[in-house]
């Protein structure tokens, strides 16, 4: 009996713990990024030291007006020729370019379907034989990587709860299943670590 009880309270509090720790993950996140130059403004001005809900409430509110002025700047063509030199910059930064560039990438091809990639939901033998994920095709004909990968597909998986932190994997066209899903299923399929499965109504 206690443990049934004990089993309910965990089943039942665990996605607010989860949603608390995200939470708390992003709001740790935002302060760091403000904390320091808080600070040392405060010592060239001779001003005290803000208390830590204040450096909280000031980095929140930072954010909200950098995206603010981010969408601005998208929104005109001065800015997007400012971001497109911005773009420019950190592409040809060593080491910081193929991070930069990879993530825009991704980022770009999940939300815009670019190039035709992540439009196609598939089912995938992985990671062994018998086990069955969900996969976005992201490129068809990876001769590039291998004499015999005409008939390659390269496949991203999307890990949970993270999906942007997923796999890429090579396989043969004929070893993926075709399923009537879209990308923002799977993809919220993945972040509920496969709770939130998709509903007939919706496929």
């Amino acid at each position: 009996m206690i443990r049934r009880y004990l089993v309910a309270g965990l089943i039942t509090l665990l996605p607010l713990a989860v949603t608390l720790w995200v939470l708390q993950m992003i709001f740790n996140a935002l302060v760091g990024i403000f904390q320091g130059p808080f600070t040392w403004v405060a010592h060239r001005m001779g001003l005290p030291i803000l208390p830590y809900w204040a450096v909280a409430a000031l980095s929140v509110l930072g954010i909200l007006v950098i995206l603010f002025l981010v969408g601005v700047l998208v929104g005109n063509l001065l800015g997007r020729q400012l971001l497109q030199w911005m773009d420019d910059l950190m592409l040809r930064v060593p080491v910081v370019k193929g991070v930069y560039g990879a993530t825009k990438q991704l980022m770009t091809a999940i939300q815009q379907g670019k190039g035709g990639s992540f439009r196609e939901v598939v089912v995938v033998e992985w990671p062994m034989p018998g086990s069955y994920t969900l996969g976005l095709v992201a490129r068809s004909d990876c001769r590039w990587a291998m004499p015999e990968g005409e008939t390659m597909v390269a496949v991203y998986v999307p890990t949970a709860p993270n999906p942007t932190s997923g796999y890429v994997i090579m396989v043969d066209r004929s070893r993926l299943r075709p399923v009537d899903l879209t990308p923002d299923q799977v993809l919220t399929w993945a972040v509920s670590a496969g709770v939130v499965a998709p509903s007939s109504e919706e496929n």
